[in-house]
């Protein structure tokens, strides 16, 4: 072992690899007995392509570049895409990034091309569509519609409806059938029932956001396809449904909060009489940030597959006769909301302290669980991967405060023995996120070359319960400011961290918790600010995207009851507080956080000679997808780090500091 400073140990985890294996795969589903899913391509300016697994095991994209795969139904976008097998081979419907038009595709018929079901809207951000469900019977594909009726962010509808497969809708929106009336801001797709005379949905509407109160809707569907008055079955203003489904019996399933935490009921095909099938207190689903998540699927047996648990998540298959839950066995911590199911086989994407996102198959006949797609390939030694640690600290009132910590790790260096090492508190987003026990490159890039890093679940955080995510309602900007510093002075009072040498970062509201710990309180050296929320009056003056722009009536509180509350917690109302040198990163064609917000409160700092640094890229919008710009963004984040810290990082371009 050789000995070097903290913060200059060689790595062979470069900005480039972190970059290359940034992201998962996302949105499985079986296509007869194909496995299929969306996946990232950094190296392909960011597109998500589709791939599928053919019957011998061969992975291939359905669509070349530049198809790009991905919705923008409330900027965070949802499912986009769907498929089913027929004779003559698959028939593929999904929405392309680029006009946010739906398609449809026949990858096996020879010469076939794309052929747009949708038309184009020149009207603000158009038509957009999310969660598509085939219908072939009726020749229709059922999805949830986003229509824009003017430019500003709030000037949008959201409505259940059916496209036409033989393309007639493609130049003519009067073509669309709609499903609902937009008497709800938002809608999730419908789920039709076994004997297709039901359809339930979720609903929604400002100020709520989805993880605070949903509805289930049912509503009667007529011979001829239209459906009849929906009325609301289960849920309400302070029950969270983000799920529902129909059973194959014709009962209805979901998952609630009404226990406190996220559960599993069934109820009667009218929705009556819902009893819980698995009570625990853990969860069975999550927060709804992108339409058509799905945690729990129903198999043909009559069992259900499961993704659950209290922190770190497993796949199981529960038995609703007796509540018992067997889990799959694996080196999996962590299972994503995307789950599948055919025959006796569970298709999900799991991921662990030692290994990224994977596709994998559940047989639930054997219990055997296999990758079949993505499959995590060990791009260096895993020596270099961190160890993390799963840690519980105490805040402020006694509150528990969960995070994970990962202590440098090298297999070849270790620190003087006097010596302890810088450490980088990581703020998740969202806020209403939680920050999952994986594998990540972009960690491995700072512990192995000596820095530590600590994500912390702050209050508010999902996967443990509505009352520790509840702690967060109007105490953003105090409880997750108050969370991070309490555990990263507590790693510097267990001598685990240098005192002087403490960081924060974070991205979205990840960025925000990052800029109010700076502008605060004097526990960081300085710290790393990512497409923040700073400016706290802008966002609710139709600063952001119609999904979030009512969001801080439950993080800060109703603007008209407590307006000093949004000046007060703004970091950009005191950008003179802060002393600590940072790093601002901002994506020029960002709408959740628009740019604008970066450029006020750099305006507030001129003249203040804090070292500081502001990149912005173009082309990214919220949450960075180019290999280039995530390449620079690292680099630039540890060159922060060095010249702070005093560390030796040798073969990192210089980040330039301004005053």
């Amino acid at each position: 072992m050789e000995t070097r400073p903290y913060g200059s140990w060689p790595s062979p985890i470069g900005a480039d690899l972190a970059a290359a294996h940034d992201g998962q795969p996302e949105y499985v589903g079986y296509v007869g007995v194909e496995a299929w899913w969306t996946e990232p391509r950094p190296e392909e300016g960011g597109r998500r392509a589709l791939v599928r697994r053919r019957p011998d095991g061969r992975e291939e994209s359905v669509l070349p570049a530049p198809w790009n795969v991905r919705s923008r139904v409330i900027e965070y976008g949802g499912r986009p895409w769907a498929a089913a097998e027929r004779p003559e081979g698959p028939l593929l419907v999904f929405v392309d990034f680029a006009d946010q038009r739906l398609y449809v595709y026949e990858p096996d018929a020879p010469g076939a091309e794309p052929r747009p079901l949708t038309p184009l809207s020149w009207v603000g951000g158009g038509l957009r569509w999310a969660d598509p469900s085939l219908h072939l019977d009726r020749g229709e594909v059922w999805c949830v519609l986003e229509e824009f009726t003017g430019d500003g962010p709030a000037d949008v509808r959201r409505v259940i409806a059916a496209v036409p497969l033989d393309g007639s809708a493609a130049q003519d929106r009067a073509a669309v059938r709609e499903l609902s009336d937009d008497r709800h801001r938002f809608v999730t797709g419908p789920r039709l029932s076994p004997d297709g005379t039901r359809a339930a949905w979720l609903a929604w509407d400002h100020p709520r956001m989805p993880w605070d109160g949903t509805e289930i809707l049912l509503a009667d569907v007529a011979a001829d396809g239209t459906i009849g008055d929906a009325v609301p079955v289960a849920g309400g203003p302070e029950e969270s449904i983000p799920q529902v489904e129909w059973a194959a019996d014709g009962r209805l399933l979901f998952a609630s909060d009404r226990s406190g935490w996220w559960n599993l009921y069934r109820a009667g095909p009218d929705g009556r009489g819902a009893t819980p099938l698995c009570p625990r207190d853990e969860e069975f689903a999550g927060p709804l940030w992108k339409i058509g998540l799905r945690w729990f699927a129903p198999l043909d047996s009559g069992l259900f597959a499961v993704v659950h648990g209290a922190g770190a998540t497993s796949l199981g298959v529960l038995d609703p006769e007796t509540g018992e839950v067997v889990d799959t066995a694996g080196p999996w911590t962590e299972w994503a909301p995307t789950v599948a199911v055919h025959d006796t086989r569970v298709l999900g994407v799991a991921a662990g302290p030692r290994s990224a996102g994977e596709v994998v198959e559940l047989d639930t006949g054997t219990g055997h669980a296999r990758v079949i797609g993505a499959a995590h390939d060990d791009p260096v030694d895993p020596a270099y991967y961190p160890e993390p640690q799963i840690r519980t600290f105490t805040g402020p009132d006694g509150r528990d405060i969960h995070a994970h910590v990962y202590p440098p790790r090298h297999p070849g260096h270790v620190a003087p023995a006097n010596e302890l090492p810088p450490y980088v508190v990581w703020a998740h987003g969202g806020p209403t996120g939680r920050a999952p026990l994986v594998l990540d490159l972009e960690i491995a890039y700072f512990t192995s070359r000596g820095i530590g890093v600590a994500e912390v679940n702050y209050g508010g955080s999902t996967g443990h319960g509505r009352e520790y995510r509840n702690r967060l309602r109007e105490q953003w900007g105090v409880v997750d400011v108050e969370d991070c510093a309490a555990v990263a002075l507590a790693l510097a009072d267990e001598g685990t961290a240098d005192r002087d040498r403490l960081a924060i970062r974070g991205g979205s509201a990840g960025g925000w918790t990052a800029a109010a710990s700076l502008t605060s309180n004097d526990v960081y050296a300085c710290g790393t600010i990512i497409y923040p929320v700073l400016d706290l009056a802008g966002w609710v003056s139709g600063g952001t995207h119609d999904f979030e722009s009512q969001y801080l009536e439950s993080l800060i509180g109703p603007l008209a009851d407590v307006p000093g509350r949004y000046e007060e917690r703004s970091p950009l109302e005191h950008a003179d507080r802060i002393t600590a040198p940072f790093l601002l990163l901002q994506g020029l064609d960002d709408v959740i956080c628009p740019p604008a917000q970066c450029e006020r409160f750099l305006a507030r700092m001129q003249g203040r000679r804090v070292p500081h640094a502001y990149i912005a890229f173009e082309g990214e919008g919220h949450g960075f997808r180019r290999a280039d710009t995530m390449i620079r963004a690292l680099e630039s984040e540890l060159s922060l780090y060095a010249q702070v810290f005093g560390l030796d990082v040798p073969g990192i371009p210089l980040l330039e500091l301004t005053k």
